[in-house]
């Protein structure tokens, strides 16, 4: 593996172990086996190596999340989103210690806020919501605090992985407790964007018991 990529490795280890402000360049330098100043030919600062990290990892967001397609059928596409999501927090289990640890704080060390750069994703998703459940596809919530619901029981799951091992008793980043959590969030989603009329047979206003004269 080349140098660079070494350092961008151990960095990752480093900082959502110990946190920026735990981590040193010698820190990085010497888990990667080389001196401060060799690292330094490749990153000028610790401000610059956690900025590229965190710049790669929202890149490779971006991209599995770009190549899912749209489709007529809305549960697809949001189907599709969960498992890029679940398979993006499954290989970067240190990323999100990271993220978890720069969304505490109050001003990020990349000079701009994590919210911020994540918003375009967030708008998009509440607007996607909007529009499937105006066309009474899904049942009808309030599309922000239903994307942040979804954000919240994914990321916690990986983010809490060693509270997780005591309360479970088990690894829950174990292989088959990994595919298990995955069937079981993505059954919980659809069951909670199912219209009523589809699981009663009724249509809503019967469902809810209402009725017209």
């Amino acid at each position: 593996m080349p140098t660079r990529e070494l350092i961008l490795r151990e960095a990752r280890s480093c900082f959502a172990n110990q946190g920026y402000e735990g981590t040193s360049l010698n820190d990085i330098a010497a888990g990667v086996g080389i001196r401060r100043p060799s690292l330094m030919h490749y990153f000028p600062s610790k401000e610059a190596i956690y900025q590229q990290i965190l710049q790669d990892a929202l890149d490779d967001w971006g991209k599995r999340i770009s190549e899912i397609g749209s489709s007529p059928d809305g549960w697809t596409v949001v189907e599709a989103v969960l498992e890029a999501s679940f398979d993006f927090f499954r290989h970067n289990p240190e990323i999100v210690r990271i993220v978890r640890r720069e969304a505490l704080t109050d001003k990020g060390h990349l000079g701009f806020d994590l919210g911020i750069a994540l918003r375009p994703y967030f708008i998009r998703s509440v607007a996607f919501f909007e529009r499937e459940m105006e066309a009474g596809r899904f049942r009808r919530h309030d599309a922000e605090n239903l994307v942040v619901t979804g954000y919240g029981a994914l990321l916690t799951y990986f983010s809490d992985h060693f509270m997780l091992v005591g309360l479970l008793g088990r690894d829950p980043l174990a292989e088959e407790q990994l595919d298990a959590r995955l069937r079981h969030f993505r059954d919980f989603v659809r069951s909670a964007l199912e219209p009523i009329e589809s699981i009663t047979g009724a249509a809503p206003d019967a469902a809810a018991g209402g009725s017209s004269s």
